[in-house]
């Protein structure tokens, strides 16, 4: 069995026009949203043998504070250039390159390949993947050739304004 998670980057600022896409940094909400995410996600119990993250500074910097939330070694974090803006068959490709003794892999990235990779995984399961959402998914074989859509289980989808039955609303 493999476990796969996937966490879409926290909610980035736009106040600097003149900023590259790629260099735009958390906002106020991303800054609460990434580790409150990573606390939920060790709430659920994932524990990601490997992180890798799109070099974009806001998934980069979500994958660090959730990897400070999972108590997850910062030095361990691995950026992949072709996570940004990727489309699902860059996302597969990426997932497939990995080593089979990682069980447990977690990616961070953008829309809509993001959203669109979820559906490829649990098809459909949204229209959206929100900013700092995380889908994961147990995996029904022993590597990580998933180019043919594989038998998923969900695990998890989750994302910050999601309401828990008997939950107080935080915002």
């Amino acid at each position: 069995m493999k476990i796969l998670t996937i966490v879409r980057h926290a909610k980035s600022s736009w106040k600097d026009s003149s900023l590259r896409d790629r260099d735009r940094p958390l906002n106020g909400r991303g800054k609460r949203d990434a580790p409150e995410m990573g606390r939920r996600i060790h709430e659920h119990g994932i524990r990601p043998s490997l992180i890798i993250s799109s070099p974009a500074v806001r998934a980069w910097k979500t994958a660090k504070a959730v990897a400070d939330a999972i108590s997850y070694p910062r030095e361990f974090l691995q950026k992949e250039d072709s996570l940004y803006l990727a489309s699902v068959d860059r996302i597969l490709d990426v997932i497939v390159a990995q080593d089979n003794r990682f069980n447990n892999l977690m990616l961070f990235g953008h829309n809509p390949g993001f959203t669109d990779f979820a559906n490829f995984l649990v098809p459909g399961l949204t229209d959206n993947l929100p900013t700092a959402g995380v889908v994961s998914v147990e995996i029904d074989q022993d590597d990580w050739s998933l180019y043919e859509r594989p038998a998923t289980r969900l695990l998890v989808h989750d994302w910050p304004k999601k309401q828990y039955p008997g939950a107080c609303s935080r915002r």
